[in-house]
């Protein structure tokens, strides 16, 4: 009997300690946000490539110098290039149509020649016909002659083809040469890795005498005191972000700030691997000193009210019903939410008294 009595009370004692808690509604501004994080990146910043594989010659520049479009940056070595553009030039010299002029004058003069044979041969052979016709001469002459007349006929024509075959493939080659020169000398252009900003070189990641290839980068160049807030935004919540949304950003670089910046540009394609969406924001005003690859963490700003009726999120059920102080479910309409209160629309006063829902 004594057990009996000392079990009831445990349990009486455990029921006490297990009292549900309550509270009541509050009348407070909310804001609904996105939570983002990223990665700030100047503006533009982008990693430089070689275009040709090779050994870095030279360095011309180094981290923290102000660049301009078409500053050299690296030089790779070009001494196999450089020979194919000596190469090059050679050939274009030799395939030069002026130069080959002695060739055309001599084709020139075998198509006068075989113009002038058959000239000949064509009063040869006339002649002989008109002497046939008076029955003068033999046969054998009249066949020698238009023998001699077709074979003229057909020198000439071979001499004029091939007149008009060698001035046209000579200006083929002159043209060729030229174009393989010309591409040549566009190759030795690609060993100098030049600047394709106005901005600052952030790092140099390759030094003098490293060999490399064009999968690797070089440096990292970024527009100067210009930059982007770059965010991951998951696929769930992407189509609540819009075009010029507020968010606050709060950086471990300035402890205890928050600034503000605005949505500038939403990209269209998820990464697949992450299911997140990139996201650009600008700052409204940029903070005193910022460096690229910065982290963040944000907060974009879908909906925010003032003078809210708010209850905190554990106290709704099923985002549809509360529980009051009696016991009572009463259907609610919610509104907006934050991470930690959620706003109640129609179902209960600030005076309703509520009780947390059991877990």
């Amino acid at each position: 009997m004594k057990k009996a009595v000392i079990l009831l009370s445990l349990i009486g004692l455990f029921s006490c300690s297990k009292k549900q808690e309550t509270t009541q509604p509050i009348v407070a501004s909310i804001t609904e946000s996105v939570y983002a994080s990223g990665m700030l990146k100047s503006k533009d910043q982008y990693q430089v490539f070689a275009n040709v594989n090779g050994i870095i010659e030279k360095v011309f520049v180094s981290e923290g110098d102000s660049v301009s479009v078409g500053t050299p940056l690296f030089s790779i070595q070009q001494t196999e290039q450089q020979i194919n553009v000596a190469n090059a030039a050679a050939s274009a010299q030799f395939a030069d149509y002026k130069s080959n002029q002695e060739k055309v004058r001599q084709a020139q003069l075998f198509m006068q020649v075989a113009a002038d044979k058959l000239k000949q041969d064509s009063s040869l052979y006339f002649r002989q016909v008109a002497i046939w016709k008076q029955e003068i001469g033999s046969k054998t002459d009249l066949e020698l002659r238009a023998l001699n007349y077709e074979n003229a006929k057909a020198n000439y024509y071979a001499a004029k083809v091939n007149y008009a075959d060698l001035k046209r493939q000579l200006q083929h080659n002159d043209d060729q040469a030229k174009r393989t020169l010309a591409v040549a000398e566009s190759r030795l252009k690609d060993y100098t890795v030049k600047c394709t900003i106005n901005g600052v070189v952030y790092s140099i990641d390759k030094i003098k005498g490293t060999w490399v290839s064009a999968q690797m980068p070089l440096a990292v160049v970024g527009a100067k005191d210009q930059f982007v807030l770059e965010m991951q935004i998951d696929e769930y919540d992407i189509l609540k972000i819009q075009l010029q949304q507020q968010v606050f950003v709060t950086m471990d670089a300035y402890k205890g700030q928050v600034f503000e910046a605005r949505i500038a540009k939403i990209y269209p394609l998820m990464n697949e691997r992450s299911k997140t969406f990139l996201v650009e924001a600008q700052f409204t005003k940029l903070p005193p000193k910022l460096y690229p690859n910065i982290t963040f963490e944000a907060n974009i700003v879908l909906n925010a009210k003032q003078n809210a009726l708010l209850i905190p999120r554990a106290y709704l059920c099923n985002d549809t019903a509360v529980i009051t102080n009696d016991n009572d479910t009463i259907k609610v309409v919610a509104g907006l939410k934050d991470y930690n209160n959620v706003e109640i629309l129609k179902g209960i006063t600030k005076e309703t008294i509520l009780k947390k829902p059991a877990l």
